[in-house]
Order: structure tokens, then C-alpha cells, then sequence
């Protein structure tokens, strides 16, 4: 779905979504961000960081 596509259940919490998770890809190297979404709105955005190690 683009931009366009997009429904008013969205509402204005779709440009505060996307600029978190575009702050957490910024500063994740290795990881996970999963978004949680109910009624078309995304809920909450959990970032799952990994750190490598290295011998």
C-alpha cells in the first residue's frame, strides 16, 4: 500500500510513525523493528537491538 492507498483510519499518527521508525533504523545496526497494527493504525513499534561480538 502507498501513500495514496491510505485509509482516515490512519489519521496523523502515520507521519509520527514513520519518522520513529525511520529514527530507529538510523541508529540500528544489527536487529529487528516490528510494528504493531490494530484498525489500521500503527500501535506500538517495538526495536529489538543485537549486539556482535566479536573474539
Amino acid at each position: 500500500m502507498d501513500h495514496s492507498e491510505k485509509g482516515s483510519a490512519s489519521g496523523s499518527i502515520l507521519p509520527e510513525a514513520l519518522a520513529l521508525v525511520g529514527e530507529a533504523l538510523s541508529r540500528l545496526r544489527y536487529g529487528a523493528i516490528q510494528l504493531t497494527v490494530h484498525d489500521g493504525k500503527v500501535m506500538q513499534i517495538d526495536v529489538t537491538e543485537r549486539k556482535r561480538l566479536t573474539d
